[in-house]
């Protein structure tokens, strides 16, 4: 396949033999020229868009689409009927269309009904949305589930938009159809599941929607790659009501996630934000804490609240998943949420391939997280002996030598090296090459079958 932007040149993320290249210049460029590919899809919870884009998606990962038919029954939720738009506009008496769909998708009420008509101005004034805090900007708006029509525009719009008769036209469909999402599942040495789940269903939105999508498409290819400890899940879905329906089917194999993370918000300037699971304390939770501490850069840590993204489902209490979310800015925090500024020029790529990269660091923690045992416990051994320590005495331990005596002194079979990493303040590299070389030494042994040394 080609790399993730689709251009030749480009071949930091193309799917071959070869290794991956992670240089950050070129791996953003090609995360935000995908995310271009997809901005002019209009998108909804259903529909033509939300196919168009798995099968962009797909052009760099295998994924297969689902399709689960309207009406069917999803615990307390119905999939709703699917909704498909080939054109919409409002046109005034000179047969001008001052509001149009094919400028801006955003510029439809999401799930609008069909209608054709003229009506004046007070009578369409209703059915206009607008923010008049942001009055240069489209606003974002839907109506799933109640059934209307409307047009979002800027409010300075409106309030310029004169007294007459306007031709008003939805030409859209709302019928039996389908829900669709895209699912992969990247194999690993045990059936134990991660979960990384992004939302597809938002039109032309960057940051909340387009940039998690691009991440996750990213860090897919380069766990194919890998060799895996788990198996990874990858679900791209429609917000709610996706995760919703991909619970309910999935229902009686769920028990298999041990770890996850919603992935969104992925593309801003700001600083990075890890939401934990409604557990707490998972190890997901532990290890995104873990990576963004030990960054140095600023970060947030959010816990756990029964409203934001799709992590609201996948923590529910009937299924209480380790699932985290991870985005930089949080959803409503920055002024161009769910509005036409949140376009290509607010998404950065250097905070695309800044999000792919700490996610790549919390899963290569939990891929090489274990608890291992002392072999000779009683007292220090005498590291020498092994190849291990310097014959040069009086110096301060280096960060290396440190390691090597917390992993041994914590190696007792219930400390994991996230624990001993923790306690010590030490990089996860370096705690992970103590406890390889322990290992081959013969110093410490796995007590939990899992670990890659």
């Amino acid at each position: 396949m080609d790399d993730i932007a689709g251009h030749a040149d480009l071949a930091d993320l193309r799917e071959s033999d070869a290794a991956v290249d992670l240089s950050a210049d070129k791996t953003g460029r090609a995360l935000h020229e995908f995310i271009a590919d997809m901005y002019p899809i209009s998108r909804s919870i259903t529909g033509e868009g939300t196919r168009r884009t798995i099968d962009l998606i797909r052009n760099y990962i295998p994924l297969t689409t689902c399709e689960v038919p309207s009406g069917l029954q999803v615990f307390d939720w119905t999939v709703p009927p699917e909704w498909n738009v080939r054109d919409a506009y409002v046109k005034n008496s000179a047969g001008e269309r001052v509001i149009d769909f094919k400028k801006s998708n955003l510029h439809l009420l999401g799930y609008s009904v069909p209608v054709r008509a003229h009506m004046t101005l007070d009578e369409l004034r209703p059915h206009l949305y607008s923010d008049p805090d942001k009055p240069d900007w489209i606003p974002y708006r839907t109506s799933y589930y109640q059934k209307a029509w409307g047009f979002c525009l800027p409010h300075n719009q409106l309030l310029a938009m004169p007294d007459g008769e306007y031709e008003v036209c939805v030409d859209a469909d709302l019928a039996a159809g389908h829900l669709t999402y895209g699912d992969l599942r990247l194999l690993g040495r045990t059936s134990d599941e991660v979960l990384i789940s992004c939302h597809i269903c938002h039109p032309s939105l960057c940051n909340d929607n387009l940039s998690g999508i691009a991440v996750a498409t990213a860090l897919a290819q380069h766990l194919r790659k890998m060799e895996l400890r788990y198996t990874y899940r990858f679900v791209f879905i429609p917000g709610t009501i996706g995760a919703i329906t991909w619970l309910a089917l999935n229902a009686a194999h769920v028990g298999r996630v041990k770890h996850g993370f919603v992935l969104t918000c992925a593309g801003d300037s700001g600083a990075m934000t890890y939401k934990r699971s409604r557990r707490g304390n998972a190890e997901i939770d532990r290890a995104w804490s873990y990576v963004l501490e030990q960054s140095g850069e600023p970060y947030e840590i959010q816990e756990f609240s029964p409203y934001g993204y799709d992590e609201r489902q996948y923590c529910s209490p009937g299924f209480n998943l380790p699932v985290g979310t991870v985005m930089r800015t949080p959803f409503g925090q920055f002024a161009e949420y769910h509005s036409s500024a949140d376009n290509l020029d607010f998404v950065r790529p250097a905070a695309l391939y800044d999000t792919l990269t700490k996610a790549m660091a919390a899963i290569d923690v939990i891929e090489n997280n274990a608890c291992f045992r002392n072999e000779k416990p009683f007292c220090e051994p005498k590291l020498g002996n092994y190849g291990l320590y310097g014959g040069l005495g009086g110096l301060a331990a280096g960060d290396f030598q440190m390691a090597l005596l917390w992993v041994l002194n914590m190696s007792d079979g219930d400390h994991s090296l996230l624990d001993i990493a923790e306690r010590s303040k030490l990089s996860w590299e370096v705690t992970k090459k103590a406890a390889a070389a322990l290992s081959r030494a013969g110093l410490i042994k796995q007590a939990e079958p899992g670990l890659t040394s």
